[in-house]
């Protein structure tokens, strides 16, 4: 990494953070992050109803007591970095953090802010100490941020971060341990309310570009080349395009594939629908970029916005429409029956794509290209795996299959039954409580082990044999693709 005049210094006084703090650096000059100025990426909702939401808060309000009256921010963020929270007593250090959109509803991960305290927390998954000069953008350099990675009690994954933000003419030493403390009691309250619960997914109104390497697949089966072509064929005859299907079939990906194929070097932006109450918000990051040229936007999830932006949008996509020969946006929705009256005239052609459970021979396919844009090189998947993961619905199609295929492919570069989790081999036909899944994934674990048997399971377990084939048939767990 080539260091801009006048940062050395702040980078070789860290000592041993001086490598994560480089490492961060050259990260974000590969993002394109500007040096200058964060760029806002802004989401319209924030799930408030999770348990890392819950216990997070509640932790930060008993934390915040004690620092009433310091210019100091408490805020916690999902393991993206989006902010969910943000408390402070300090009116000035607020409104400075509202300049730089360090506030709830706003990206901080690296790739949006560069190098700071709760994106290299995240980024390493360790406690993060960033002063004044360590950040990657200027702006931020009047701050210290001080971060620590939540991990969820149970999965052991990342569930968030807490992070404490102050000016950089503070003392730090105290501001680390303080969010260790923090994140430390969040995890524990997690454990302590786990039982039973799922934490609700609310719609995120994201705005991102993207690029040729998000939206290039390998090839795969006639049930995704026949749609990928009608909406090719449909956007050269300067046709709108709604692309339908179920949540997380690729409708998204399949528009970008035929527009990339249409027009190479476009602007390609995303816009997903965020929830009911921060529509206003969201139109008001992207909707300007609407007709620009050489710009195309894919909007998702149409049919869930209210009335009133659905006629907002109409307006604008009149406007736009009006000056280009191709449409400048494509439409995606679940329901097309549920698409908003004003856009309905906006609408030429509407395309489906099917769910993954009706495409099994693209399941081996998406897996390995998944898996090496995990590793950066080929993974291999044994015969028992690739049975598994092609005998499996998909209920979440390939939303779901790419989040369990990066999980394996992180633990091995030869993902084989015991690296794939327990859902795959199951098929209860509702959803669980943790109690249930956690039952469920143990059974799963003892008959996964060579030269497992049910009677041995059931023993490890200490349940009659009686029990385990109930819970087994509960559970809809298919013992025989569980042997490799």
């Amino acid at each position: 990494m080539t260091q801009r005049q006048g940062d050395a210094a702040p980078l070789e006084a860290r000592g041993g953070s001086a490598p994560r703090l480089r490492a961060s650096w050259q990260r974000s000059a590969r993002y394109g992050v500007p040096d200058d100025e964060v760029k806002p990426v802004f989401t319209g909702s924030v799930d408030t109803s999770s348990l890392l939401y819950e216990c997070g808060r509640e932790v930060l309000q008993g934390l915040q007591a004690t620092l009433a009256n310091e210019p100091v921010s408490l805020m916690l963020t999902d393991s993206e970095g989006l902010v969910l929270s943000r408390m402070c007593g300090d009116t000035d250090i607020t409104r400075s953090l509202d300049r730089v959109h360090l506030a709830p509803g706003f990206y901080f991960a690296e790739r949006n802010a560069g190098t700071n305290g709760l994106g290299l927390a995240l980024a390493d998954r360790a406690p993060s100490l960033v002063r004044a000069a360590d950040h990657y953008c200027t702006s931020l350099r009047g701050y210290t941020c001080a971060a620590v990675p939540v991990l969820d009690p149970l999965s052991g994954g990342l569930a968030g971060s807490v992070n404490l933000t102050t000016w950089s003419e503070q003392s730090s030493e105290l501001l680390l341990a303080l969010a260790q403390t923090a994140a430390g009691h969040t995890s524990a309250l997690m454990l302590a309310r786990a039982s039973g619960r799922r934490p609700r997914q609310v719609p995120r109104g994201e705005v991102f570009r993207m690029y040729a390497d998000q939206v290039d697949p390998p090839r795969l089966s006639a049930g995704w080349e026949h749609p990928l072509v009608e909406v090719l064929d449909a956007m050269r005859r300067g046709q709108t395009v709604l692309v339908t299907g179920e949540p997380g079939t690729g409708k998204t990906a399949l528009a970008a594939m035929a527009r990339r194929e249409l027009r190479p070097r476009e602007r390609l932006l995303n816009a997903r629908s965020p929830g009911q109450d921060d529509v206003a918000a969201w139109l008001t990051v992207w909707a300007p970029e609407l007709g620009k040229e050489r710009t195309c936007v894919i909007v998702s999830g149409v049919d869930s916005l209210p009335a009133w932006a659905a006629s907002e949008l109409a307006h604008r996509f009149s406007t736009a429409h009006r000056e280009a020969a191709v449409a400048p946006f494509v439409l995606t929705a679940v329901d097309p029956g549920a698409l908003p009256e004003p856009l309905v005239a906006h609408v030429d052609t509407a395309i489906e794509v099917p769910p993954l459970r009706f495409r099994p021979d693209d399941v081996l396919p998406l897996a390995r290209h998944f898996a090496h844009r995990v590793r950066g090189r080929e993974v291999t998947f044994t015969a028992a795996a690739a049975r598994a993961l092609a005998a499996y619905d998909w209920p979440e199609n390939v939303k779901q299959l790419r989040r369990v295929v990066r999980e394996a492919a992180a633990r091995s570069e030869v993902v084989d039954v015991p690296h794939l989790p327990a859902e795959v081999f199951t098929n209860a036909g509702h959803r669980l409580s943790r109690l249930q899944a956690m039952e469920r994934d143990e059974i799963v674990r003892c008959l996964a082990q060579p030269g497992a048997t049910v009677v041995g399971a059931a023993a490890e377990l200490g349940m009659g044999r009686a029990t385990i084939y109930r819970k087994m048939t509960q559970y809809g767990i298919k013992a025989r693709q569980l042997r490799s």
